[in-house]
């Protein structure tokens, strides 16, 4: 009698990790530059940009996704120079963290919305319910 058919291993995931790796060198030059705690929100702010890209990666052959990013990323430049970088006792993650999950949650909502503005015509044909997360 012939048991319960064998669970096919999956291989892990190791995106995190290799994201944490591509990003040392920001932070390194950061560090370099005398400037440890900027390329250190640098390092989260880009690893939860990637994230947020992974999360929508489905959406990768449309230019519209794309160039939704970019934009994004240019957008934050300006922000990275004009932010006024405290500096106290108070570790870099406790104020990194927060804005580096609103950026996250912003981008994930200018993707969202650039799919629905873009996709709007495919969603009459059923398209659409190939490429969404839901």
């Amino acid at each position: 009698m012939p048991g319960p058919p064998a669970k096919e291993k999956s291989s892990a995931d190791w995106s995190g990790t290799i994201i944490g790796v591509m990003l040392l060198p920001v932070f390194f030059v950061f560090a370099y530059m005398g400037k440890a705690e900027m390329g250190f929100s640098l390092m989260i702010v880009l690893g939860l940009t990637i994230l947020a890209v992974k999360l929508r990666w489905k959406l990768r052959r449309y230019v519209w996704f794309w160039v939704t990013i970019i934009f994004i990323l240019f957008l934050h430049i300006p922000l990275l120079f004009l932010v006024h970088w405290p500096q106290s006792n108070v570790p870099t993650i406790a104020y990194s963290l927060p804005l580096g999950i609103v950026d996250f949650l912003v981008i994930s909502g200018a993707i969202s919305l650039a799919q629905k503005v873009f996709l709007k015509d495919s969603s009459a044909s059923g398209a659409d319910k190939t490429i969404s997360d839901g």
